[in-house]
């Protein structure tokens, strides 16, 4: 994993919740994790990820996501297993096996 995706990882989970993400770089990471991503109607995005799904939301106007958008995306991501503890640990057994 590039270093963008795990300092956005960082940036997801990092406290106070930041309102500084863009969506075009949520869409990348989700990607690059193996997530099957698709759009609904409106601004709603089905995501699967390692068995856990959710409706995400794009941001309605701009392009980041505010507080509550990151909040819904962390909860996600930490249900499908994807948290910055968690992230190290898979990438040192990668560098193990």
């Amino acid at each position: 994993m590039s270093h963008k995706h795990e300092n956005l990882i960082q940036s997801i989970f990092r406290d106070p919740i930041s309102a500084n993400i863009h969506w075009r770089e949520v869409e990348s990471l989700l990607h690059h994790l193996g997530a099957q991503v698709e759009s609904l109607s409106g601004a709603r995005v089905h995501v699967k990820l390692h068995g856990h799904e959710d409706v995400l939301h794009r941001p309605h106007h701009g392009n980041t996501l505010d507080r509550s958008g990151v909040k819904i995306l962390r909860e996600f991501l930490a249900r499908a297993r994807i948290t910055p503890s968690l992230f190290e640990a898979m990438k040192d057994r990668a560098k193990d096996g």
